[in-house]
């Protein structure tokens, strides 16, 4: 995949977000959509080296639509300036639908590729099963969160949107109560697609893919520890 022609669509896109314009360069669209879900296939080849529970995972459904849902948004703008991807095992649904964590990634109309892990805005049911796991065993998840390579590549959890209080019936004294008042059980990072160099041997495409999967590679053990909860 030609990642300038995907950032160059997705930037003309956000100067001409309707539907006139879509519809006239749809052509492009396919094209573009074709060769990302290409990149999706090979990225789950990687993934599946190291967790064996994605290598059933269906390439078209990791995909995300182009459309947006616009009924309850102020901006009506009808189409998304992102390509984006979630990878789960099997025909899982997707985190916000409650289906456990995913590898997310998403390339932007900027220019910037974005990566993560985890569980973005799970239904209450699935965030009140995260939070008892920290209950029973935060202890575990305490020890994955200081592996050295997942700090270095993600940082640490996604504190986005943290309670100030413990949520109701869990102990405010637990050990791990800053990580039960989280509602997102996720890390992430993001990296300009410029920084992104070809070699002599590979593309653009294949060097992206590589960078992904090796932080996949990192937070597998939070992915692994989220579908135990």
């Amino acid at each position: 995949m030609h990642l300038n022609d995907l950032t160059g669509y997705l930037n003309e896109l956000s100067d001409n977000n309707n539907r006139a314009w879509f519809v006239m360069n749809k052509p492009r669209y396919d094209i573009l959509r074709a060769e990302f879900l290409e990149l999706v296939t090979d990225l789950i080849g990687q993934i599946s080296k190291f967790d064996p529970e994605i290598i059933d995972c269906n390439p078209k459904k990791a995909l995300f639509r182009i459309n947006r849902d616009v009924r309850f948004a102020k901006d009506k703008s009808p189409y998304k300036t992102t390509f984006s991807a979630a990878i789960v095992p099997g025909n899982l649904k997707k985190p916000s639908q409650g289906g456990g964590p995913a590898y997310y990634f998403q390339i932007n109309a900027e220019g910037e590729l974005l990566y993560a892990v985890g569980e973005y805005m799970p239904p209450s049911d699935r965030l009140k099963q995260l939070r008892q796991h920290v209950v029973e065993d935060g202890a575990n998840l305490v020890k994955i969160l200081k592996d050295k390579k997942l700090k270095a590549t993600f940082g640490g959890l996604q504190e986005e949107d943290k309670l100030q209080r413990p949520p109701k019936g869990f102990d405010a004294d637990h050990p791990q109560i800053e990580l039960i008042k989280l509602k997102h059980f996720m890390v992430w990072t993001s990296v300009p697609i410029s920084s992104i160099k070809q070699s002599k041997q590979t593309t653009q495409s294949d060097e992206l893919i590589k960078l992904i999967a090796s932080g996949y590679k990192d937070a597998y053990k939070l992915a692994e520890w989220m579908r135990n909860a």
